[in-house]
């Protein structure tokens, strides 16, 4: 009775002093500021992702580059998305933050194992234990299951789990950050090619276009009509759009070559070998007729950083609660004997049971340093969130803007071209009338050209700029909502 006196007693001081110990924790004096809103961060309360509600339903559509209706296209990212070792490298990344997460979830809760020994010994005939045990020898053997069962009264395995979820989501975002960057660099390069390939063959028209003046300029010289000077000014332009012409292959065949590494390298090769023009897309995915906050959500990258964040914060409760007592409970059973043949008896068996503590009285300084450290990793994820949601507002308001800047633009070309189609028709009758010569009629249809690449030019840009418009809004990502927000002083 005695015992049990003393054994209680000793426990009750030793959670007594465990308790008094644990309210040293040193104040947060960096945190974050919060906000009314679940006592988050004023800015990461900014866009949450729990409750999307999309402008237009359905839409952006995780193959957004479908919409576009081009085969070629189509295959040159399912190749990539396939093959890219930047995708393979970040699957490998979410393997590594699994296999943490597993470890981490096994260290807690309920664990069993059972041990066995055998030796075989002789006792001194002059030590501790007299003859018979003295100088005799006997063979000890044992067996014995044991248990341990981790009670994580202040949540401490809990908030590392929790951590470690949380850094698999980053990473599964991060995934999808590089399927829909590589996705978007793909078809940005294609529409540059197609392109490229279009002003090509616009030059082309006006090359020939060009000769068709030099030869007549030519011919009213022999005529008196016109001076060698002339001649010499026609040559020139026809130089400056040949020089354009080199220029454009160069550039087509550098786009080529960075297509083709984006969609896999040598594996590409029967794809970019069977490449044709096409013509620049009029239109493709739907936009959401309003960029509201709430579509920012869907962005990849900062659904990361967001989890980031949340896992740091697991990561600064684990730290707290160090300075609580760690209890656990223990039990064994067993056989213990030093008789092989009697091992299996009734009487070798043992039994075990009772709780251990762990009180941090003399490492306090080392549980301060691990909470600031945890702390101030905090800050620094939170301020880098901020900073992403914040460059993420201004892509895409400068996309949009240049969506519409565009747009516009493609209006008044369009005006452009119906005026100059209009007045080369007129033209053309004069020259079929003989109210007019050849040279009016080429002059007209110069002009038009010219137009007709511009314009072919703006398509090219805004081809671009949806693309770019797509990929800031997260290109279709759909991820696994992050909880709210919360910090803990």
């Amino acid at each position: 009775m005695l015992v049990k006196r003393l054994a209680s007693a000793c426990l009750g001081a030793m959670t007594a002093l465990g308790l008094a110990g644990c309210v040293a924790i040193p104040a947060d004096k960096t945190a974050p500021a919060k906000s009314a809103l679940h006592g988050a961060p004023a800015s990461l309360a900014a866009i949450g992702a729990a409750d999307i509600r999309l402008a237009r339903d359905g839409w952006p559509d995780a193959n957004w580059w479908q919409a576009y209706g081009d085969a070629q296209l189509d295959a040159l990212v399912a190749r990539a998305l396939a093959s890219s070792p930047s995708l393979d490298a970040a699957a490998a990344r979410i393997a590594l933050a699994q296999s943490a997460q597993a470890h981490a979830a096994a260290e807690g809760g309920l664990a069993a194992g059972v041990t066995g020994s055998a030796n075989r010994q002789r006792y001194s005939g002059t030590g501790l234990f007299p003859a018979p045990i003295g100088g005799s020898w006997f063979t000890e053997a044992s067996a014995r299951m044991e248990t341990r069962y981790d009670v994580d009264w202040w949540g401490k395995h809990k908030a590392q789990v929790a951590a470690a979820a949380g850094d698999v989501q980053a990473r599964r975002a991060e995934l999808a950050q590089a399927e829909r960057a590589l996705a978007a660099s793909i078809a940005q390069s294609y529409f540059r090619l197609q392109g490229g390939w279009a002003h090509r063959a616009n030059l082309e028209q006006r090359i020939a276009a060009q000769r068709e003046v030099i030869a007549d300029t030519v011919k009213r010289v022999a005529h008196g009509l016109a001076v060698d000077d002339d001649v010499r000014r026609a040559q020139a332009d026809l130089a400056l759009l040949n020089r354009d012409a080199a220029a454009t292959d160069g550039a087509n065949v550098r786009e080529r070559e960075a297509l083709r590494a984006l969609a896999g390298g040598a594996d590409a090769a029967d794809l970019m070998a069977s490449l044709a023009p096409r013509a620049l897309p009029g239109s493709g995915p739907a936009l959401p007729s309003q960029l509201g906050m709430e579509l920012l959500a869907r962005r990849p990258d900062l659904q990361a950083a967001r989890w980031r964040v949340e896992a740091s914060l697991s990561r600064t409760d684990a730290a707290r609660a160090a300075f609580y007592p760690d209890i656990n409970l223990a039990a064994s059973i067993g056989l213990n004997s030093i008789s092989l043949e009697r091992l299996l008896s009734l009487p070798s068996r043992t039994l075990f049971a009772g709780p251990s503590i762990s009180l941090p009285l003399f490492d306090s300084k080392l549980l301060a340093a691990q909470l600031d450290t945890a702390r101030q990793q905090r800050n620094g994820l939170i301020a880098d969130y901020n900073e992403a949601v914040i460059d993420a507002v201004r892509a895409v308001a400068q996309d949009a803007a240049t969506m519409q800047a565009l747009e516009a633009q493609a209006d008044q070309q369009q005006a452009v071209i119906a005026a100059l189609a209009a007045q080369q028709a007129a033209v053309q009758r004069r020259v079929d009338a003989g109210l007019a010569g050849r040279r009016a009629a080429l002059d007209a249809q110069l002009a038009l050209l010219v137009q007709q690449d511009q314009q072919l030019q703006l398509r090219h840009a805004q081809a671009l700029g949806q693309v770019a418009l797509i990929h800031s809004l997260g290109g279709g990502y759909q991820s696994v909502p992050a909880p709210a927000l919360t910090t803990n002083p």
